[in-house]
């Protein structure tokens, strides 16, 4: 049974370094949002205007939002209906708030929560602070508006519930606040490949 794993949280988290790492020892297809829709959201702006390297405006989300989530997904559904592991790291903010999402989702490439093992690892911090160095030490342009904007922006990282009818054995709320150790990673290893209950 192939394993949909979705590693989502707020900008700074470390969503990006735990999937790879996680990755790197499954050999599941990995698929970041941000990658995948870089180069359509640096040419939807540009010709719209607008700032290339924003991501978090009202401007952003409207042209290229929706865009990136399909373009993720389906090149992760694609591997799923071949038999591939995939994860996939991104905010999914407004996916996770609906119940019926992720079967729709499955649905579309003729599967459904029996024959694909989903599993969502939600990555975390320890405080609001801790997100905030972490931006700012990346050192990204793409961070610029989330640091001028923080009081908008802050609300973003509040701990959410997965609303999707999957098991709760099968969500795992991880704090990444310490550096990554192989012990972390194997642990998240063992989540991701145990079966739910």
């Amino acid at each position: 049974m192939p394993r949909l794993v979705f590693v989502l949280g707020g900008a700074g988290a470390g969503k990006t370094t735990l999937a790879k790492a996680l990755a790197g020892r499954s050999g599941a297809a990995y698929f970041d949002m941000d990658t995948l829709l870089r180069p359509a959201a640096v040419a939807l702006m540009t010709q719209a205007g607008l700032d290339p390297e924003d991501r978090d405006s009202s401007d952003y989300k409207r042209l290229c939002r929706e865009l990136g989530y399909r373009i993720t997904m389906d090149a992760a559904l694609e591997n799923i209906s071949v038999g591939n592991d995939a994860i996939v790291i991104g905010p999914f903010t407004k996916e996770t708030e609906a119940p019926a999402w992720i079967e729709q989702e499955l649905a579309s490439i003729g599967a459904s929560l029996k024959e694909v093992e989903v599993k969502v690892i939600f990555v975390t911090l320890a405080d609001e602070q801790a997100y905030y160095n972490r931006i700012v030490q990346r050192g990204s342009s793409l961070d610029q508006w989330k640091l001028e904007h923080w009081d908008e922006f802050r609300r973003s990282l509040a701990k959410r519930e997965l609303k999707w009818r999957i098991s709760a054995s099968s969500v795992l709320y991880f704090d990444n606040t310490e550096p990554l150790s192989d012990q972390a990673i194997s642990s998240l290893e063992q989540f991701v490949y145990s079966p739910a209950k």
